[in-house]
């Protein structure tokens, strides 16, 4: 019987596995920004005669570099990130923690090489991972079966439609399989041999789901309904931050909303802050709190519509762009009726509506719902019964991948929302 792989290429296939392995890169990485610099700065001989500053200094570096390393990792696993992006971002907060909280105590650092590794670590990641997303695209084959073919198509990825239950001379980084149909025989023995060489062979719908951000609902009865519970252990982790966070912000966000609630006032009659009943956690009622963008006389109902609305006062429109007209929101998270990150709250009438014409609408209660959320920074605004369907996929998406990669990610593209009003209306 013929190979799936010919012996010609598989010390390739082997050694390119290699290179790209996650564990290697931080192995690496760490002798570059870590060891090295070390060496150069204390001579060869530091095992032997390092004090405690020494010791300190290359405990944080280490500690600060895994950091960086750790979190571009995991985040640059996630649906349409650019990790070369945030490799800066990440190597700056990582190091500059421990350095400040040393800064209150009375112990020192060697400063140049803390200095030193920090921007040795930024100019490894950002661009080890911008030559990896230049120079190296992702390469699935397609078992020509069920719904593989149609499901994958685009997304950055180049596809191979495999005619036979071989890859040839063929590299490639995954196999994607719809394994909830029938195979032959072959095609199963293919798979099996694949898994003996350490290809990952990816179901079709996990494919779509990391390479779309999305749970496709079509299928969503191939999956158990176990599969989309969210991790109760985080959601006690989440809840804590969130207060946190909420507490660290306050001081700075009270007076921004006295200037906004006083530029309300002065700009329009009517009160400064606009309540509403939505539905919430476990579809419970609560009242959710904003600040009134739009005239008093002309609130009626109806969607928000693109471009000129004049329901919207000039106020309104600012606040609206940049979302801070959610700002009062932050006292239903400290309530425990919302959380900062989460699927958004629809209001009473509509949620009654997408539920009569979107499956499984309900389902996205099942997490507190949030000031910002997956769908809000990958989609933007959405109201249209197409538009919700799309908007749902990703928050089950979100509901089934729920982490705290996934919420930091969330806020730094919040971030990016803010500084853009991208999807705004």
């Amino acid at each position: 019987m013929a190979s799936a792989f010919p012996g010609q290429g598989q010390h390739s296939r082997y050694f390119k596995r290699l290179f790209h392995n996650g564990k290697l890169q931080l192995w690496l990485g760490g002798m570059l920004t870590v060891l090295l610099p070390s060496l150069a700065a204390w001579g060869g001989a530091f095992w032997q005669t390092a004090d405690a500053t020494q010791w300190l200094t290359l405990l944080l570096i280490a500690l600060a570099y895994w950091s960086a390393m750790t979190t571009v990792q995991r985040m640059g696993r996630l649906p349409g990130t650019c990790a070369y992006l945030l490799s800066l971002p990440a190597a700056t907060v990582c190091y500059l923690v421990p350095y400040l909280v040393v800064q209150g105590t009375e112990n020192a650092l060697h400063l140049r090489l803390y200095v030193a590794s920090y921007l040795l670590t930024a100019l490894y990641c950002t661009a080890g991972y911008w030559f990896g997303r230049r120079y190296r695209v992702l390469k699935l084959a397609v078992v020509p079966f069920g719904k593989a073919p149609g499901l994958c198509h685009n997304h950055g990825v180049e596809w191979l439609s495999l005619r036979a239950p071989t890859l040839g001379q063929a590299y490639v980084d995954a196999v994607v399989a719809d394994l909830c149909t029938e195979l032959p025989p072959e095609w199963e023995r293919f798979l099996a041999d694949c898994t003996l060489e350490r290809i990952p062979v990816y179901h079709v719908s996990s494919t779509y789901e990391w390479l779309t951000g999305r749970v496709q609902i079509g299928y969503l009865h191939e999956n158990r309904y176990g599969s989309l519970q969210p991790d109760e252990g985080y959601q006690v982790i989440k809840r804590g931050l969130d207060l946190l966070i909420v507490l660290a912000l306050l001081p700075v966000a009270l007076p921004l909303m006295a200037i906004i609630a006083t530029a309300i006032r002065l700009d329009s009659r009517g009160a400064a802050l606009f309540a509403q009943q939505r539905m919430g956690f476990q579809c419970r009622p609560f009242t959710v709190y904003k600040f009134r963008s739009m005239f008093c006389d002309r609130q009626g109902a109806g969607f928000t519509r693109h471009g000129h609305d004049p329901r919207i006062t000039r106020v309104g429109r600012v606040i609206r762009k940049y979302r801070l007209d959610e700002l009062p929101q932050l006292f239903n998270v400290l309530k425990g009726e919302m959380s900062l990150i989460g699927p958004r709250p629809e209001c009473m009438d509509l949620a009654d509506w997408y539920q009569k014409d979107v499956a499984f609408f309900h389902y996205r209660h099942v997490v507190r719902p949030g000031i910002s959320g997956w769908a809000q920074v990958e989609q933007g605004y959405a109201a249209e019964v197409e538009g919700m369907v799309r908007k749902l996929e990703y928050d089950f998406y979100y509901i089934k991948n729920i982490s705290f990669w996934l919420d930091l990610l969330i806020v730094l593209r919040t971030i990016r929302t803010v500084l853009t009003g991208f999807g705004s209306r």
